[in-house]
């Protein structure tokens, strides 16, 4: 039986190129690592983004700089953006501040963002009131602009073996490096 489940997997093992790593006691799981550059380019592919504010003005947002929150177990984006339209006499650029949780989902092999949390949009040279007035939208900007954004997608071969071993990604931990994405035994 072991000799036909290391016939199997070693295969497997060799069609992937994923960044597994098996810790030398068998009671730590295996794992797949997502590096900080790969997040950074998924991410990019899905900017810019423009977002109407209450027919007064639109909110341009540029790729998100990612920076990752270990001690949090989150992931924070800080983009610039651009603010014009109507109410504005001028274009004024700003940053938009949200950091994030990460959950995988089954679904379509993808580790996506979620439990937004706002931090601050600030926009350069804009009135008191004007810029009250837009910081009321950015929880709405932060759900919008980020929610279940996909940062990542697993390949099939990059689950190749955790299928033969029965298992699927469970947790997974933001580390300075990267996400690192803990397999777990799947349910029967």
């Amino acid at each position: 039986m072991q000799r036909r489940f290391f016939l199997t997997a070693v295969p497997c093992l060799a069609l992937s190129d994923a960044a597994w790593a098996a810790l030398p006691d068998d009671q730590a799981p295996p794992h797949y690592t997502v590096s900080a550059a790969q997040l950074q380019q998924a991410v990019a592919l899905r900017f810019p983004l423009r977002y109407p504010v209450a027919g007064l003005l639109n909110l341009d947002l540029q790729a998100p700089r990612l920076r990752l929150l270990p001690e949090q177990n989150r992931v924070n984006a800080e983009m610039a953006l651009e603010a014009a339209g109507p109410a504005l006499e001028r274009r004024h650029t700003g940053t938009f501040d949200v950091d994030f949780a990460l959950r995988y989902e089954a679904s379509d092999r993808t580790l996506r963002a979620y439990q937004m949390r706002f931090k601050h949009l600030h926009v350069v040279g804009l009135q008191p009131a004007a810029s009250e007035l837009l910081n009321s939208y950015g929880p709405t900007l932060a759900a919008q602009s980020l929610r279940e954004v996909v940062l990542h997608r697993l390949r099939p071969q990059d689950l190749a073996l955790a299928d033969v071993m029965g298992m699927q990604p469970g947790s997974i931990t933001v580390t300075d490096k990267g996400l690192v994405i803990d397999f777990v035994t799947k349910p029967l």
